[in-house]
């Protein structure tokens, strides 16, 4: 088959029919695009991290300023997706998802070639807005690309790619430092960048547009509540000042305030507060935070415990991060299959169940543990998470009506996000109590709130689907 008539395929299904997704040859050529956008932005979410000493030392910068390479990028993803999301339902998730696998491709090379922080931080800036494109409508764009039957197939491949990218961000950022200088982590997107637009071109599917307008205005309100809140949780998990804190967050406070009056009464709002109303979707949505900030608190710090605790090498820290990403990956397409047959309240309350045991035994290891000791308690905690995301995601998007996909989408992305960056927050604040014991009590917190999770999963379970 080739490329141009899948492309008139999937314009053709798309528009007749969206519920029936692509032809299975178009298909696969738009789940490879995709997949491709998405474990690029995932990736850089995590890979950063751990390249930080190394850009700090040939930039010439303090260890404190360069976290700005990693914040820049969470605050411009957190603070632009609904906008973007939002903007999808108007002109069409392609071109939305298209714009962004551009902008995040040219901001790639623009970080490999940044000469000082800040033309790093004003790169990964707007690396960070592309990667909010792309995640903004990727959940969306997926409703569209599989047909009505095989959604949680396809939820359960997105969720592979996302978990999988973010778990094994610091063994490939290690990796590649091991052989090479930091600006290839950047440099190495912009061949599967160029990849993936060509790819999008050709068979992403166009879509249905809504007949209202885009509000410059709500945008701006819900960039600075967003971006005020995120920089605001992370600076209080430093311990920073009141005098830095408080006008941070009585900004995000009027910066809410505005953009909830200004959205009143729309009838597809840019923070789907209408969508929140609905139960089911609202369970989910929480779910999805507590789950992800549980994820973010065990990776942000149990590198900590191995290498400063154990001793090991960072090169040896990722591989025994490593058994947690290979379970995901098994385990995200069969929660996926499974999705399409049995309640998601079910599949995850039984994933989180798996995942908060899985965290308690961390917190019960030996003093002196092996690398099997280590390895099939990660296991255990990776099959839980596997077993949660896709079944959990299907259920977001399920619970909103079709015309609002745009609106759910974003909410997917950003209680990722605001999950993730929560959870390393409070690992930041667990190390300000303890120096020796704050992977300890990061991992209680983060099995505490996986079980928070699983009660929110299982009371889905009586919870009636809105009409």
């Amino acid at each position: 088959m080739s490329q141009q008539p899948a492309a008139a395929l999937a314009d053709r299904a798309s528009l007749d029919a969206p519920g029936d997704g692509l032809p299975p040859d178009a298909r696969r050529w738009a789940i490879l695009s995709v997949a491709i956008g998405v474990g690029m932005a995932s990736l850089d979410t995590a890979i950063a991290n751990t390249a930080l000493p190394a850009i700090a030392a040939q930039l010439h910068t303090t260890p404190a300023a360069s976290v700005w390479i990693v914040n820049v990028y969470q605050l411009a993803m957190v603070a632009t997706l609904l906008p973007f999301a939002a903007l999808g339902e108007i002109i069409g998730y392609r071109r939305v998802c298209l714009a962004g696998l551009l902008l995040f491709t040219a901001a790639s090379l623009a970080c490999a070639m940044a000469w000082s922080l800040p033309s790093l931080v004003v790169a990964r800036l707007f690396q960070g807005v592309g990667a909010a494109a792309i995640m903004g409508v990727n959940s969306a764009m997926l409703g569209v690309i599989y047909p009505k039957r095989l959604l949680g197939r396809g939820f359960g491949t997105n969720a592979l790619v996302v978990a999988v990218a973010f778990a094994v961000g610091p063994t490939a950022a290690s990796l590649i430092l091991a052989t090479a200088t930091w600006p290839w982590l950047f440099a190495i997107n912009v061949p599967l960048g160029v990849v993936a637009v060509m790819l999008g071109r050709r068979v992403l599917p166009l879509t249905p547009r809504a007949s209202h307008h885009v509000d410059g205005l709500t945008a701006l309100f819900n960039v600075g509540a967003f971006g005020l809140l995120i920089l605001a949780a992370g600076e209080g998990a430093h311990l920073a000042s009141m005098t830095t804190l408080l006008p941070e967050l009585l900004g995000s406070a009027i910066f809410f305030a505005l953009l909830l009056r200004r959205q009143r009464g729309h009838a597809a709002p840019m923070l789907p507060v209408d969508l929140f109303k609905r139960p089911l979707f609202a369970l989910s949505a929480l779910t999805s935070v507590c789950t992800f900030a549980a994820q973010g608190l065990a990776f942000v710090s149990l590198p900590f415990y191995f290498e400063t605790t154990l001793g090991r090498s960072p090169i040896e820290t990722g591989f025994l991060m490593t058994p947690w990403a290979v379970l995901v990956a098994i385990m995200a397409p069969i929660a996926g299959r499974l999705s399409d047959r049995y309640s998601p309240g079910l599949l995850g309350g039984i994933g989180l169940a798996a995942l908060s045991g899985g965290l308690v035994t961390m917190i019960l290891m030996p003093a002196h543990p092996s690398v099997f000791d280590i390895g099939w308690r990660m296991a255990v905690c990776g099959v839980g998470f596997g077993f949660f995301q896709a079944p959990n995601l299907k259920a977001i998007m399920g619970s909103a009506p079709p015309e609002r996909s745009g609106g759910a989408s974003g909410i997917v992305a950003t209680a990722r996000l605001i999950g993730q960056s929560s959870g390393a927050a409070l690992v930041a604040y667990c190390f300000t109590l303890s120096s020796t014991r704050g992977t300890t009590y990061a991992l209680v917190l983060a099995a505490s709130v996986s079980a928070i999770a699983c009660v929110a999963s299982f009371s889905r379970l009586f919870v009636k689907q809105a009409a």
